[in-house]
């Protein structure tokens, strides 16, 4: 363990770990990233629940066309937040190694300097998303009737994101310093909000889709005011201070070193996800809203392993800060069995209950229909999916990004576009389309697990040795 850091000349007075803080580097290894990963898990949950709700409110209360365009909007806004989720982990992982390597002064600059620029995105991102909206729901084919509502959703949403950004990198702070509760807390703040306004502003005021978006944004704006609270108030190394708001350099380096590959990796495969939504809407509304339906129980699905990965980042992250190799290399272990695990258990209702499930979405026969088939044939491949999801985070946490970026854009991009083309052509029908997913997902995890064999994890490391 490199001691001699831990005296290094600093600004301001050390505070060392404080109880809402995790520090991983030591104690039970399935503990921290069980306990890590729960907070993570139900509030990820929550913020499904967002969208859920949404869906679920105007796929009843106010029309077909509604539905879809709620539903079909989605790979939009996950590309813009896939970009800048992407963005974070990067600031996360900064942080994470400093932490571990006891380099409270980096941390602090790490935390300034991601607050800075995520501002400056979020006013980018913003101006962004409200000018290429027409554009992207005509790359998506979206039919003329579910288009005024999907562009009425989509304005609002973005005019907004900017809360959804100071949440999110707020929350990866936290989550770096091992304290994945706080952000839960206010996640489930943010969807209880987000609900009652939902009912609200539909059901009494009848504002319809653009009712749904002022809900959504309006519940993020409260969970940024949150979290933003919890930085200024907290006196561990990562409290924000405003008078400390500035730009450094040297860290942004970093923090874009891990973050640019994995925001291109995230928000090229949503852009891609785009053309695939293409291919399904060529099948009619009903085929849509039945895709919409297999969406939500989609991103259920993901939910534990996502958490996990992200567990097995901070304390990857964490462990190499202070050169535990071998501890790092046990967790990734542990990591990859309780997320396959936990992705059976699931795996087993869901194709069961596959067509109840999706008349709680919408009840129109030839829905259910469409939603049950896709929930049978593709369910069974999410085990496949832990592989390269756990593998890739913990590579992140290493601060490897680029090969997981290339790997994953190979697999979901280049090879499922190529996939459709062709499939398209030979038997245009749903499942052998839909297919494209598994066999996505089967390529990117024998290429990944292949990768992580050979890397070497400890080459690189953020935390600067020599000063």
């Amino acid at each position: 363990m490199h001691t001699k850091h831990i005296f290094s000349h600093h600004h301001h007075v050390i505070t060392p770990p404080k109880k809402k803080a995790v520090d991983m580097t030591q104690g039970n290894i399935t503990r921290h990233i069980i306990s890590f990963s729960l907070p993570l898990l139900v509030g990820n949950i929550f913020q499904q629940l967002y969208n859920t709700v949404d869906t679920w409110v105007v796929g009843n209360f106010v029309s077909n066309e509604a539905f879809s365009a709620v539903g079909t909007v989605g790979p939009i806004v996950n590309m813009l937040i896939g970009f800048f989720m992407g963005l974070s982990s990067g600031a996360g992982v900064v942080i994470s190694q400093n932490y571990g390597a006891r380099r409270f002064d980096d941390v602090e600059k790490a935390v300034h300097t991601s607050i800075v620029t995520t501002l400056i995105l979020g006013v980018l991102f913003t101006f962004i998303g409200l000018g290429m909206t027409p554009l992207m729901l005509q790359l998506m084919n979206t039919p003329d009737n579910v288009l005024p509502e999907s562009t009425a959703y989509l304005r609002i949403y973005f005019s907004g994101i900017l809360g959804l950004m100071i949440y999110n990198i707020g929350a990866g702070i936290l989550r770096a310093v091992g304290d994945s509760q706080r952000p839960f807390y206010y996640l489930v703040v943010c969807a209880v909000m987000n609900t009652v306004l939902d009912l609200l502003f539909v059901i009494v005021f009848k504002m319809g889709v653009q009712g749904v978006a002022l809900a959504t944004i309006l519940s993020q704006a409260t969970s940024a005011i949150l979290v933003i609270i919890a930085l200024l108030r907290t006196d561990e190394c990562i409290k924000l201070r405003l008078s400390q708001l500035r730009i450094h350099w040297n860290v942004l380096k970093k923090i874009f070193l891990v973050g640019i590959p994995a925001a291109i990796q995230m928000a090229i495969t949503a852009f891609s996800n785009i053309f695939v939504q293409s291919y399904i809407n060529f099948f009619g509304s009903d085929c849509m809203s039945g895709w919409t339906a297999y969406a939500k129980i989609d991103q259920l699905l993901f939910l534990p392993m996502q958490s996990i990965a992200l567990a097995a980042t901070t304390f990857v992250g964490q462990n190499l800060g202070c050169n535990q190799i071998d501890r790092a290399k046990k967790g990734i272990g542990k990591a990859l069995l309780i997320a396959t695990s936990a992705t059976v258990i699931l795996m087993i209702p869901v194709i069961i209950f596959a067509r109840p499930v999706v008349s709680f979405f919408n009840d129109k026969p030839e829905v259910i229909e469409y939603g049950a088939m896709l929930l049978a044939w593709l369910t069974p491949f999410y085990v496949l999916c832990c592989f390269n999801q756990i593998l890739s985070g913990a590579m992140r946490g290493a601060g490897i990004t680029r090969a997981p970026m290339v790997i994953m854009l190979s697999s979901f991009v280049v090879f499922r576009q190529v996939y459709l083309f062709i499939m398209s052509r030979i038997c245009n029908e749903i499942i052998p389309i839909a297919m494209s997913y598994p066999a996505g997902w089967l390529l990117c995890s024998a290429i990944t697990m292949i990768y992580y064999h050979k890397v070497n994890l400890g080459k690189n490391r953020l935390v600067d040795d020599n000063y």
